[in-house]
């Protein structure tokens, strides 16, 4: 157990950088990242509220398709 609290306690090997430009640096890059992941996510939004039109679409058409077939009204 006082290995482990030796260990947790530890300071790690990983320096710490303090430069101000690569700070900015990496900012803009997660800003850039994040601008491609918001088109993305309206791409994808579009594919989904069209695939989900086009299955409305063929439901309504096998409902006709039924009703003519077994002479069914619809409501």
């Amino acid at each position: 157990m006082i290995n482990f609290i030796k260990w947790f306690f530890s300071p790690s090997k990983k320096e710490i950088i303090c430069e101000e430009s690569d700070i900015y640096s990496k900012i803009i890059e997660l800003e850039d990242r994040i601008a491609r992941l918001e088109d993305e996510s309206v791409g994808t939004d579009n594919v989904l509220y069209e695939l989900s039109n086009s299955i409305d679409a063929v439901d309504y058409r096998i409902d006709i398709l039924a009703a003519e077939k077994w002479d069914v009204r619809r409501p």
